[in-house]
């Protein structure tokens, strides 16, 4: 999977690589401990060597998506979800409402009790959504 800039490729994420991604994800103030990491499918978004962005799956569970500082708004946080769709159809996630956009850009249906927000990505549901 490709973001828009064409140099960044998304790829799985090796062990020597894991502790790039917790700091990428710390960064963006969001959390997963270091067993997640290792129980979990791990995605990295990858630009001339460099890691730019990392994804947590944890069974259909997105733990966490973040994309360092300097390159967000260039497609990679979507490149890495869009990765993690074609691995598994069906996506949950659980995250704040100041990402709903975010989420709900790229198929999620979400629903928010104020403090946090679940959103879905289930392709059956979007394709019955574009037919009715």
């Amino acid at each position: 999977m490709r973001s828009e800039d064409p140099g960044v490729a998304v790829r799985s994420a090796t062990p020597s690589e894991y502790v790039t991604v917790r700091s990428i994800i710390e960064g963006a103030l969001l959390e997963v401990d270091e067993g997640s990491l290792r129980r979990s499918a791990v995605l990295v978004a990858v630009d001339d060597g460099r890691i730019l962005g990392g994804l947590v799956l944890s069974g259909l569970e997105v733990e966490a998506v973040a994309v360092r500082p300097g390159r967000r708004g260039q497609g990679i946080g979507t490149a890495l979800v869009g990765e993690a769709a074609a691995r598994r159809p069906v996506l949950t996630a659980g995250f704040e409402p100041d990402v709903r956009a975010f989420y709900e850009s790229l198929g999620f249906a979400v629903e928010c009790d104020g403090h946090r927000c679940r959103g879905r990505r289930d392709p059956r549901r979007m394709r019955r959504r574009r037919r009715g």
